[in-house]
């Protein structure tokens, strides 16, 4: 009978074991679908991907991937919540879940990977050197690019690509955009790199900048994707990869690029 007794504890407890493991693999969709609310973090200084505009007299985050994240949150079923912060803060506060997703543009990358979840990448962007339209003979060749101040958005992808390919030795890296291109205008840094489709506003309000005529040879990022807090359960990951695939098999991601490029100049 003892036998039999332990049996059929050992038999509850697996039971309870499998359940609350599939309790867990759908924590964090369910959680979300509780609480009525998906909060994503961004990094709102980064045209056409997220930026500030006045809308109907309101300053409103805004970008084409705002328009992902407000699909995402509506094929949920909840409403979406937008936190800006720095863009060094992001996974910081994903990890200390103060928010649900990180939607900034951010590239998958192999150490980014240790600590995050990662949906699959939704957009490809190109690299690009910005100077003073006044140095576009002086910087022509990636080898004039090391040995001077490079000015780089903090965490970002291109802060591994300024030390990885270009092989700078003087960055200077800063959490906002905007300051960064400042630092270029005020000759704080000689030039700066970033990715190609977040400047186009930047160019209009400072002539004086230019993209540099130079052959990065490996000028495409890493892409974006977006993150989520490090887990096994992949419920969330799973559901924003089946809405993804269906906003690019219906063309709708490049529409928001297109609208919030628009938007942004």
């Amino acid at each position: 009978m003892k036998k039999a007794a332990l049996g059929i504890l050992v038999g509850v407890l697996s039971f309870s074991l499998v359940g609350c493991s599939q309790k867990e693999e759908s924590s964090q969709l369910e959680s979300i679908k509780e609480k009525g609310k998906l909060v994503i973090g961004t990094s709102a200084d980064y045209p056409p991907y997220e930026f500030h505009k006045k809308i109907d007299g309101k300053d409103t985050v805004v970008g084409f991937e705002m328009e992902i994240a407000k699909e995402i949150a509506k094929e949920i079923g909840v409403e979406l919540e937008i936190k800006d912060m720095k863009f060094d803060g992001l996974l910081p506060a994903l990890q200390s879940q103060n928010i649900d997703m990180v939607v900034a543009g951010m590239s998958p990358t192999e150490e980014r990977k240790k600590a995050v979840n990662f949906t699959d990448v939704y957009y490809n962007g190109e690299n690009a050197i910005l100077i003073k339209k006044d140095d576009l003979e002086k910087y022509k060749t990636v080898e004039s690019l090391k040995n001077i101040k490079i000015g780089v958005q903090k965490s970002s992808i291109q802060e591994g690509f300024a030390k990885d390919n270009i092989g700078a030795t003087n960055i200077k890296s800063l959490s906002k955009i905007p300051d960064i291109i400042l630092e270029l205008k005020n000759s704080n840094v000689d030039a700066v790199v970033v990715s190609k489709d977040a400047v186009g506003g930047y160019l209009k309000e400072y002539p004086e900048i230019v993209f540099a005529n130079i052959d990065l040879g490996q000028d495409k990022e890493e892409g974006s994707a977006i993150a989520t807090k490090k887990s096994e359960d992949y419920s969330l990951i799973k559901k924003t990869n089946d809405i993804l695939g269906s906003l690019k098999k219906e063309n709708k991601i490049q529409k928001f690029v297109d609208e919030a490029t628009k938007l942004s100049q």
